[in-house]
């Protein structure tokens, strides 16, 4: 039998969640394995149905956190029993007990066009921050016995910057899960979503950060705007543009003095963070999804956008292709004029749009939790019986 050992401290946020709370029901359901994991405490009322799940909660501080993993974790893993590791947060352990497979999933440490905005910005701790992570990333893929990308496209560019071998393996989807909460959004947030009743809704899914581009979307608001006649649109935003509220250290003012400047305040529509089970009612509730990210990993958003019917308008980048396919609609990344411009002519065009959702369905069933825990529990049997 294989016992499976998931480091996922590192989980607090965006991918990392929905990564740990779509895996970890995926690996339960099998009765061949024994899954040991450690968390953050939060994420026990979510986990305690599975019986041959066993968690160990640690609240740690992210210095704190890398610290533990190197000096105290290998100790904790010996103490489980498990004869695989499975790091989830980008950084392998440099002498784990067992191996190691290590699930790399960050773009920033690989993107030019990140680090270019980091100094447009004079960000310059974060970019050295970045940098200090980014050797320890490239690293850890030395570190690790396999390491997995979740996208052939991001493998692609680990195996150029890294020089090492890189297995892709999609993440999953899982529609039935993804619409099983029927509690309604609360009633502050259904306030703001009626009130954008009859305008064109556009929806993107994101806390704030740099490399989702948000500021080329706000661009292409009033160009959007000027070519849409009497009809009105308004951006859907998972997210709230101040200090404060969003994770991490990017700061949102930029973005939010841009809306302001460019005069196009009434067409956002800041909605905070959407609880991820309630998030189907949300897509719901738009005609297109937008992203203008210019470096990704997967972007299970697309995913959703997708299996909800929704068109998907995309900057045009490989992950973004190979999710998508002929499903959605590209502009050049850091264009707002392409950007609206495809906007509109989507807009425009009610057959592209059925067209685009039936397509974006069918694409969606590509993707599956199951067999992501599949492949991932086959490098395991490989690694264990080498």
């Amino acid at each position: 039998m294989i016992h499976l050992f998931i480091n996922a401290l590192a989980a607090s946020a965006g991918g990392g969640l929905t990564y740990v709370r779509n895996v970890i029901p995926a690996l339960a359901e099998r009765n061949d394995i024994k899954v040991s994991i450690a968390a953050d405490p939060g994420l026990r009322a979510e986990f305690r149905q599975f019986a041959n799940v066993e968690f160990v909660y640690l609240d740690l501080s992210t210095v704190r956190r890398f610290w533990f993993e190197q000096t105290s974790l290998p100790e904790l893993i010996r103490r489980s029993g498990a004869n695989v590791l499975l790091s989830t947060g980008n950084f392998a352990l440099r002498t784990s007990p067992v191996p190691q497979i290590l699930l790399s999933r960050n773009s920033i440490y690989t993107s030019k066009d990140y680090f270019h905005d980091l100094r447009r910005r004079h960000e310059y701790w974060m970019s050295a921050d970045t940098h200090l992570r980014a050797i320890l990333a490239k690293r850890s893929i030395d570190w690790a016995d396999v390491t997995v990308a979740p996208s052939e496209a991001f493998a692609a560019e680990l195996r150029k910057w890294a020089a090492a071998s890189v297995l892709a393996i999609h993440h999953g989807f899982d529609p039935e899960t993804f619409v099983r909460n029927s509690k309604p959004l609360p009633e502050e947030t259904e306030a703001k979503i009626r009130a954008a009743d009859g305008a064109l809704k556009i929806l993107f899914v994101s806390h704030y950060n740099y490399y989702r581009n948000f500021e080329t979307l706000i661009r292409a608001l009033p160009l959007v705007r000027s070519q849409m006649g009497k009809r009105s649109v308004r951006l859907l935003l998972t997210c709230e543009l101040a200090a404060g509220k969003n994770p991490g250290a990017y700061r949102p003012e930029t973005a939010a003095s841009l809306i302001r400047e460019l005069n196009v305040s009434e067409m956002v529509v800041e909605l905070g963070t959407i609880p991820y089970p309630q998030l189907h009612q949300l897509y719901g509730r738009a005609e297109f999804y937008v992203t203008p990210a210019y470096t990704e990993t997967f972007a299970h958003p697309l995913v959703e956008a997708m299996s909800s019917g929704l068109p998907v308008i995309a900057s045009d980048i490989p992950v973004h292709r190979e999710i998508c396919g002929d499903s959605a609609l590209y502009f050049e990344k850091f264009s707002p004029s392409a950007l609206a411009e495809t906007t509109v002519r989507l807009a425009r065009s009610p057959e592209s749009v059925k067209r685009m959702a039936a397509l974006g369905t069918a694409r969606a069933q590509a993707f599956s939790w199951k067999k992501h825990a599949e492949e991932i529990l086959g490098v395991a049997r490989t690694l264990v019986s080498h």
